[in-house]
């Protein structure tokens, strides 16, 4: 589905200088995997995500979808930020609506299929909210269900549920789970919170610090599905697989921190 081939990125700083943020990274992601990218502060991990959305094109290598060398935006993916993308004057059942309406569905239909997303996310009843109106972890389903509805084949989230707190964070990432199961999409999930990438993901990639950052592992987490995230937390395999992460992805961010002391 998704095939970065010695993709790498640079940027112009001020000064005129080329500042390499990733070097020839080589990542296939299948159809219907559930992938997480975790490393350091600054090592690219968005920027990963961006080429692949195609907000950005790489300097070298290419980014091809089902084979295909991507040109611009990738119309089979949507995307889930961390920032708010609801239209704070457009109701809930208007906001989830909106991407079949821009593809010239009719209202009605829009509306009957807002519907039956705004069920699945769990937000029923509050079809006619505004998102002011709504929980942190409430505008979250919504832009859950603003993203599915359009039934991407691909789904990119970078750092979604990082400004919930614990309780429903854990909550939105069974709800992510269990959506998921039900459709085939290819998932690239940004985080910076190893446990959560375990938890979630059928593949965890580890980048190396930044500048220049690379693939240092790209380890399989063969945990059973369905899974509960809160729970799954104390099996021993998730254990192991922590403890083996983690002493790669740690001296990546001790590196990552002497380079930012001595900047």
């Amino acid at each position: 589905m998704i095939e970065l081939i010695g993709a790498s990125k640079e940027f112009i700083k001020p000064s005129g200088e080329i500042h390499t943020v990733l070097n020839n990274i080589n990542l296939i992601v299948g159809k219907g995997e559930f992938c997480s990218i975790v490393g350091p502060t600054g090592c690219g991990k968005s920027t990963t995500l961006n080429l692949i959305a195609g907000f950005e094109q790489p300097s070298k290598g290419k980014v091809q979808i089902q084979g295909t060398q991507l040109q611009g935006i990738n119309k089979h993916a949507a995307c889930v930020f961390q920032t708010e993308n609801a239209f704070p004057w457009k109701t809930v059942i208007d906001n989830v609506s909106l991407g079949l309406r821009l593809d010239g569905v009719k209202k009605e239909e829009a509306y009957s299929e807002a519907r039956k997303w705004i069920e699945k996310v769990g937000l029923k009843g509050f079809e006619g909210h505004y998102p002011h109106q709504l929980s942190g972890g409430m505008r979250k389903r919504v832009a859950l269900a603003q993203c599915l509805i359009t039934q991407p084949e691909i789904l990119l989230m970078d750092e979604s549920f990082s400004a919930l707190d614990v309780h429903t964070r854990a909550l939105m990432e069974n709800e992510l789970l269990s959506i998921w199961e039900e459709t085939s999409a290819s998932v690239i999930f940004i985080t910076h919170d190893l446990e959560e990438a375990i938890a979630l993901s059928d593949r965890v990639i580890v980048l190396t610090a930044g500048p220049a950052a690379t693939i240092k592992g790209d380890y399989k987490i063969d945990l059973e599905r369905p899974r509960n995230v809160s729970e799954i937390r104390f099996d021993p395999q998730f254990m192991k697989l922590h403890e083996q992460i983690w002493n790669d992805l740690r001296d990546e961010v001790f590196i990552s921190y002497a380079h930012a002391n001595n900047a």
